[in-house]
């Protein structure tokens, strides 16, 4: 009979493998950072600044006193990360490197071909060279130091930008910093370490890493989810894992927030990791990029809480907003409050204010939210903080009231 797992059970260890356990004030070390990243396998980089960062909001709501210049350090002086895709753009421990491999050897098969090929046109072969020539001459360069930046309609990439992106993908070039928000791209031989770089773990070796180390953060996983979380890998790959595998592994049964139960996977010391340190009560808001949120069905299916991102989403159209924080207290996802920082004025306005159903905003809840908010400000610069508005619209909303 499939291992019994209670919703309860099911979100603390979510949020425990999440890095959400941890006491967000308790000081940050460059070390426990590093440390911290590495529990979570990635850390999603993102241009949107109507807030913070992503990545920095992320690390923030686990650790109020991180330091931005302690990731700038460890992905450009230290070289403990480096840049390049999972699901998204990401910072991934250095370690990691060697199993991107098989994502180098799939790029140049497929970037030969479709939408990269047109949009370096037909001396494509001739202006990769000179971009990497160029680079290995001159050290690092942007797009911005190539004459045809900002040009043709894809993005606004022209051939050379695209060049750029086709050898970082590929492994031939990797990335040594950013400069605001702009890649600075170098020689990956300048950037990787010898020891991660030059070693190749066979085809094999690379799916029993993706598919143990995906399950290890999931706790417990679906084929699907699992194939998913570094997306690199299909299906087939991922059942024929769990094929291999089969005798360090469980069934397990999960009771999501509506009752229903749904079949997974999991090791099998499961039992031995239900009980993890119960998530602070504390409020706090997350990013919407935030990994625990990052497969909305299995988050909607363990907490109840429906999220979806509407940056995308024209205007009129938008159910809530703009750049929507999910609201987090303990285990329970409790509302979402749509935000802006005026960096020129030094204001954070909370422009929506949305209660899950069942959540009653007491007073308690209030200092909860508003200590909440004076903790984001200082981290976004911010001086002033402007709610009120949207706090008498929220409990005009629950009262029912127009």
């Amino acid at each position: 009979m499939p291992l019994q797992i209670t919703n309860r059970r099911a979100r603390n260890l979510l949020l425990d493998l999440q890095g959400l356990t941890r006491k967000p004030a308790a000081p940050l070390p460059k070390k426990e950072l590093r440390a911290l990243i590495g529990k979570l396998g990635y850390l999603q980089l993102d241009s949107v600044n109507a807030v913070e960062r992503a990545h920095h909001m992320m690390l923030f709501s686990r650790a109020e006193k991180y330091k931005r210049e302690d990731l700038h350090t460890l992905h450009e002086s230290d070289k403990a990360l480096f840049e390049h895709w999972t699901h998204d753009a990401c910072l991934i421990p250095i370690e990691f490197y060697p199993y991107w491999q098989e994502r180098f050897k799939a790029a140049r098969q497929k970037l030969k071909q479709g939408a990269w090929k047109t949009r370096l046109g037909p001396h494509g072969p001739k202006i990769i060279k000179n971009v990497k020539q160029r680079i290995e001459k001159e050290g690092p360069l942007m797009a911005r130091d190539f004459e045809d930046k900002g040009a043709g309609g894809w993005w606004g990439w022209g051939p050379s930008k695209t060049a750029l992106e086709i050898l970082w993908r590929t492994g031939d070039l990797a990335i040594s910093k950013r400069e605001g928000f702009q890649k600075v791209y170098d020689l990956a031989e300048r950037v990787i370490p010898d020891d991660h770089r030059t070693h190749t773990p066979s085809a094999a070796e690379i799916r029993d890493w993706k598919c143990r180390e995906a399950l290890k953060r999931l706790g417990t996983a679906t084929q699907g989810e699992i194939a998913a979380f570094w997306e690199s890998l299909p299906p087939a790959e991922v059942k024929k894992w769990l094929a291999e595998n089969a005798r360090e592994l469980c069934e397990v049964e999960i009771t999501g927030a509506d009752g229903t139960k749904r079949a997974a996977m999991a090791f099998k010391d499961i039992e031995e990791r239900l009980e993890p340190p119960a998530p602070p009560t504390r409020l706090r808001f997350l990013s919407p990029f935030d990994p625990v949120l990052r497969d909305r069905k299995r988050a909607e299916r363990i907490f109840g809480f429906d999220y979806r991102l509407e940056i995308f989403v024209p205007e009129k159209k938008r159910q809530y907003g703009y750049y929507v924080l999910p609201i987090l207290e303990g285990a329970r996802f409790t509302g979402r409050a749509d935000m802006k920082v005026h960096r020129k004025e030094g204001v954070l306005e909370v422009k929506g204010l949305w209660l899950e159903p069942g959540i009653k905003w007491t007073s308690a809840r209030e200092e909860a939210f508003r200590k909440a908010l004076a903790r984001l400000a200082k981290f976004s610069g911010a001086e002033t903080i402007k709610t009120d508005a949207a706090i008498r619209r929220a409990i005009k909303l629950q009262d029912g009231r127009p």
